[in-house]
């Protein structure tokens, strides 16, 4: 087996099989986990010499075993019902203090329900802007969370940013930078 991975993205679709060859691309091994591992296959074909920064997952078990701890999980699945189910399958095989990254532009009271009901995990929303080209190349990112959970992912995020004039195109976002998250919206 690989190095365990310093991240992990679950949803192989367009933006997540783009956003994880950026990470790769970036020097980062990352697990991949599709809920068709013939996806994962294909996605893993597809990816030429940065097929060995890739670690695939047959099973969600296998995925999670194959992150360093605290583990840092990107889902980037349709929003809605389908991040919920994603998280409820995920949680017991997680431990306090790993985080879980919803990049799937998920509504705010969503983000706002997730993160109350997260705990003892870490829970962060990310909107990732830039559609599939920036996923591969650079996004401008968009996080919102607690300071801890920014703090943990910070250094991959902005590494596949966006640069503008030298800074990184990703920051933290309201709780991110120290406040709690607004009841009433963005």
């Amino acid at each position: 087996m690989a190095e365990q991975a310093e991240i992990g993205l679950i949803g192989l679709g367009t933006m997540g099989g783009n956003l994880a060859l950026n990470i790769a691309e970036n020097g980062h091994q990352i697990a991949v986990f599709n809920r068709t591992y013939a996806r994962t296959e294909a996605f893993l074909a597809e990816a030429g010499p940065l097929a060995g920064r890739l670690t695939p997952a047959e099973t969600l078990e296998g995925f999670v075993a194959a992150l360093q701890s605290p583990r840092r999980i990107i889902l980037l699945v349709p929003a809605g019902k389908p991040v919920d189910d994603q998280i409820a399958a995920l949680k017991p095989l997680l431990d306090p203090g790993d985080v879980i990254i919803d990049g799937g532009n998920s509504d705010w009271r969503d983000t706002n329900r997730r993160a109350a009901d997260s705990a003892p995990l870490i829970y962060l929303g990310l909107g990732v802007s830039g559609g599939a080209e920036g996923a591969r190349h650079g996004p401008s990112m968009m996080a919102g969370g607690t300071g801890e959970a920014y703090a943990m992912v910070a250094p991959v995020l902005e590494a596949i940013a966006a640069d503008f004039q030298g800074a990184a195109l990703c920051c933290a976002f309201g709780a991110g930078r120290g406040r709690a998250l607004r009841e009433d919206g963005p």
